[in-house]
């Protein structure tokens, strides 16, 4: 999982680009980068966060009225710079590339890309399994009087021969911006616009938020095979792709999403509320009578609110979360995750000393969290403390850019209910069942496959495996 935005117009990007990122930020704190494009691409990428990444500096530096940017959050390959994106070819002219997923025939692509195209990739990066499927369709076409059909045809000819899931943004030099979505339309990816005195400024991100903090219009978001192109920033093309059954990732809406974004027209924090509620009936049913409800800060806020007013028992702040330290859930090693979790949470201890409290997470993947939440809340004083889901249990690896890909990292896939529940010591222990996604998500399609292991691309089996493999290769 990461973020990703592009942006094209009749002026300076740069400053977009930048502050676009930062609104991004949560979905990725490994590495970031942006190209631009006047004349010749203007590069800058690096590790770390944005703030960190680019400075004043850069500001001039990165030219051009079109551009790109990506933060990365690790799932495939190392995290060193040669990862980061984007990623820039002069091959067959110039083209620029940034994406949001995980290639999940990277091996076979691999493999094609080099007896097919006669092209080596230089990095572990699936971004450029992407680039030059993309770049040696569009080779084949005319160059010299390339169209913008031209450029939408190279874009489907790789949507038919990638799978997984990825959003794509790409700049074409001396062309326009070019956007396209995988066939499912797992990875999100949205249109916005902004008008100045010099024109339209058209945009794409991973999030709404980005156009929130820009001033931008949401015109929509793409969906499943679509492809976008933005000629000279300013006429708009489009093309039904490689289209197969929308199964848009649930996981944005659990975790990974802001909760003031909005995806396919719907408000992450109002499907947060409503998981939140459905917890609660689970809760009555079992005859507890809890004191409080808690939230674990800050993806469970809205869950919590939504099982308190179900409820109606009140709500309280009862962790506090260090805002300078990283998001624990996309720390790319297990030892580094527990380290975060041990100096990012404090418990309130008025607040919860001598309650029966019910401590609302966003999901329960490794336990790693659960567990020490559960040890600092009865250090401070806690009489009984239920523990509570929003998500159902993930019991299969992610293949498309969540980092689950492990099956022995998966507590429930390896324990049941109550052996987590011992696991993490919490009195009673409480999740959402897919059953209960269904009523919640009301006929959206999504994917679910880490709960239920329906996944919605062939050969999953062999991808996870080869993920496995990939994971102890590269830890070791």
């Amino acid at each position: 999982m990461c973020g990703i935005v592009g942006f094209t117009g009749k002026r300076k990007v740069i400053a977009d680009l930048i502050l676009g990122l930062t609104a991004l930020q949560h979905r990725g704190q490994d590495a970031a980068g942006i190209v631009t494009f006047k004349d010749t691409f203007r590069i800058k990428k690096g590790l770390g966060l944005v703030n960190d990444v680019f400075k004043e500096k850069h500001l001039s530096r990165l030219k051009g009225k079109i551009g790109i940017g990506h933060v990365r959050y690790t799932t495939h390959g190392t995290n060193d710079v040669g990862n980061a994106q984007p990623i820039v070819t002069n091959y067959p002219f110039g083209i620029a590339m940034v994406h949001n997923g995980n290639v999940t025939n990277f091996v076979e692509m691999n493999k094609a890309l080099y007896h097919d195209y006669h092209v080596l990739p230089a990095s572990t990066n699936d971004l450029e399994i992407i680039l030059y499927t993309f770049a040696a369709e569009l080779e084949k076409k005319d160059l010299a009087h390339i169209t913008p059909q031209d450029i939408m045809a190279a874009a489907r000819a790789t949507q038919e021969r990638v799978e997984g899931a990825y959003s794509v943004i790409a700049v074409i030099a001396n062309h326009g911006l070019l956007a396209f979505t995988d066939p499912h339309g797992i990875r999100p990816l949205i249109l916005g616009r902004k008008a100045t005195d010099k024109g339209w400024v058209f945009g794409l991100a991973s999030e709404t938020v980005v156009f929130d903090h820009l001033g931008y219009e949401v015109m929509r978001d793409l969906q499943p095979g679509e492809i976008l192109y933005i000629e000279n920033g300013e006429d708009i093309y489009r093309m039904d792709g490689y289209r197969a059954e929308q199964k848009f990732c649930v996981f944005e809406y659990i975790y990974f999403a802001r909760e003031d974004t909005q995806l396919h027209d719907t408000l992450v924090a109002g499907k947060r509320v409503r998981m939140g509620m459905q917890l609660a009936k689970k809760i009555q049913a079992a005859g507890l009578e809890p004191d409080i409800v808690i939230d674990v800060p800050t993806s469970g806020y809205f869950a919590a609110s939504g099982l308190a007013e179900a409820l109606g028992i009140p709500h309280h702040r009862g962790l506090v979360k260090s805002n300078y330290i990283g998001r624990s859930f996309i720390s790319p090693k297990q030892s580094e995750r527990e380290a975060i979790v041990k100096r990012k949470l404090n418990p309130i201890k008025n607040t919860i000393k001598g309650k029966k409290l019910v401590v609302v997470d966003d999901s329960i993947v490794r336990g790693t969290t659960s567990k020490r939440i559960v040890a600092l809340l009865r250090e401070a004083g806690a009489e009984e403390i239920y523990f509570a889901s929003a998500a159902p249990p993930i019991t299969h690896p992610c293949i498309y850019g969540i980092d689950m890909s492990v099956r022995t990292e998966l507590i429930a896939a390896n324990k049941s209910i109550e052996e987590i529940r011992a696991y993490i010591g919490a009195d009673a222990l409480f999740y959402n069942a897919p059953e209960d996604f269904a009523h919640i998500f009301d006929g959206f399609s999504y994917c679910d496959a880490c709960f239920t292991g329906d996944y919605p691309t062939e050969q999953a089996e062999a991808v996870v495996e080869e993920i496995e493999k990939e994971r102890l290769r590269f830890e070791r």
